[in-house]
């Protein structure tokens, strides 16, 4: 229990850590807010009554902290833009960042953990050689370039898949969403699974060389059940950490498929706010990017201290 409270504890200051320097990136970028609502016909004195009720002219610590009660209670502001509710707007579009982030990420596991132990089993060998080859490359290759090389291929060589969007004018049905998820989940898979499965041929051939592995052959125990009755639950320990790790890139990995694909999501969401000058929709991005990073590497502690005795013990 104290280690989980550590863990939460560290969670919280990282992002009141975040908030700070958010809240200072935003105060130091060009521009005045201000302008946003100022009209041709527009006296000095409103200007400066609007720019008083907006908070404007209270010292940078009181702003900071009536903006960090706002967002502690919910309130994350109004588009400059738009003059929608921010916190409504990300709403709308974190389903479709989730959708994408998800699939991407359990066919990540699911194909590096069998590839990544079949590689370890016999390192050297062919499927390993063209394994690795072609890790190397999804580890090395740029997203927005692969994406675009896909939708060169498939969308306007091959005609085969659309290119932009998550559904089709007018259609929105189950199979055109899946038609149109083919492209930037296989980016981010492809990147992803090669990492992944990387760690677990590593991890692999780490477990193979361990004395208990040793010891089961020499009790005549069967190679696939010393593979997936030992050797599995103890390799895939390592990706755990690594999928703490990988939160990061696979957020800003999806915010730059949704930009090349069109895909509705939060990426798409954030770069309109940042061409726009939108400091609120920015902020509140921001916020709810480092949020989603912080809860996921927390769940991942916790998740390893769950599979992993050891560490609950020396906790």
């Amino acid at each position: 229990m104290k280690h989980i409270l550590s863990k939460i504890v560290q969670s919280i200051l990282v992002m009141f850590l975040v908030s700070i320097l958010c809240f200072a990136l935003i105060k130091l970028a060009p521009g005045d807010p201000v302008l946003t609502y100022v009209q041709p016909n527009m006296s000095e004195s409103y200007i400066a009554t609007l720019r008083e009720r907006l908070g404007l002219t209270k010292p940078l610590p009181e702003q900071y902290l009536l903006w960090l009660g706002r967002i502690l209670h919910g309130n994350f502001g109004y588009s400059l833009v738009n003059n929608r509710p921010v916190l409504q707007q990300i709403l709308e579009r974190l389903p479709a960042t989730f959708l994408l982030m998800g699939v991407s990420l359990v066919l990540a596991v699911v194909i590096s953990i069998p590839l990544g132990m079949k590689c370890g089993e016999r390192p050297g060998g062919a499927l390993d050689r063209f394994t690795s080859a072609v890790s190397y490359v999804g580890i090395s290759i740029p997203n927005y370039w692969f994406g675009i090389l896909l939708i060169y291929l498939f969308s306007v060589y091959l005609g085969w898949l659309p290119s932009i969007g998550m559904h089709s004018t007018g259609n929105h049905s189950l199979p055109d969403l899946l038609r149109h998820l083919i492209l930037p989940c296989t980016v981010m898979t492809y990147v992803n699974a090669a990492q992944f499965t990387r760690y677990i041929r590593s991890s692999t051939i780490t477990q193979l060389s361990e004395d208990y592995v040793t010891v089961q052959k020499a009790y005549g125990t069967p190679r696939r059940r010393i593979m997936y009755g030992n050797v599995l639950k103890n390799a895939i320990l390592p990706l755990i950490t690594v999928l703490g790790m990988s939160l990061q890139s696979l957020v800003s990995g999806a915010m730059i498929c949704e930009q090349v694909f069109a895909w509705p999501g939060t990426g798409q969401l954030a770069v309109t706010a940042v061409t726009t000058f939108d400091y609120p929709l920015i902020m509140g991005i921001t916020m709810m990017t480092a949020l989603m990073i912080v809860v996921g590497n927390l769940l991942a502690d916790l998740l390893y201290t769950i599979v992993d005795p050891r560490i609950r013990q020396a906790a």
